[in-house]
């Protein structure tokens, strides 16, 4: 049972192992675009679905009193 356990610590160890953290920029970024690449991932779909839909909450918000068919006015 304690083999087992020190083993399981060893692997978590590992620089690059599964599971580990990632490493520097390169992992980082190697872990931002497998998250927004991954298909079947519910979280993924939700914050990007929720970004979309703040996205048109500021558009709608801060564009709704532009009127572009309304004459300008001459200098």
């Amino acid at each position: 049972m304690a083999a087992a356990a020190a083993a399981a610590a060893a692997a978590a160890a590992v620089p690059g192992g599964p599971g580990a953290a990632p490493q520097g920029l390169g992992g980082w970024l190697r872990r931002a675009y497998r998250f927004a690449t991954d298909r079947n991932d519910f979280r993924r779909n939700l914050l990007v679905n929720l970004g979309l839909f703040a996205a048109g909450v500021w558009v709608a918000r801060n564009l709704t009193d532009i009127d572009l068919m309304a004459p300008q006015p001459v200098p």
